[in-house]
């Protein structure tokens, strides 16, 4: 089982900035994802940004590329979103998420935190 727990969201105004962080516990094999996605008000989930654990590579959302970056402290076990440029379209409850390579699901999710960009 894996826990994962983000923390970071809040209130700021458009323009401004915030980060997210997401660590994980429990077991895991070196073969997985992380990666954020966010709910809106009345709006389905979708996916924001991920990076494979092990290389780095990261993907984004053609809505959020070149405004926010994701990295992961593989010694602390966290992933973070730097999220620069904030939009009032952006507010949305976050959740951090993990799945493994060979699965297009994501198998655990965080609680979520709310971030709230104000115009």
């Amino acid at each position: 089982q894996v826990q994962l727990v983000e923390s970071g969201g809040g209130l700021v105004q458009a323009g401004g900035s915030l980060r997210l962080s997401c660590a994980a516990s429990g077991r895991t094999s070196s073969s997985y994802v992380m990666g954020w996605l966010r709910q809106a008000p009345g709006k389905e989930r979708e996916f924001v940004s991920s990076i494979t654990w092990t290389i780095g590579r990261t993907n984004y959302a053609d809505s959020v590329r070149g405004r926010f970056t994701i990295s992961r402290d593989n010694a602390k076990n966290t992933v973070y979103l730097q999220m620069n440029s904030l939009k009032p379209e952006d507010t949305a409850v976050y959740y951090c998420a993990l799945r493994y390579l060979d699965r297009t699901d994501w198998s655990y999710r965080g609680q979520g935190t709310q971030v709230t960009v104000s115009s």
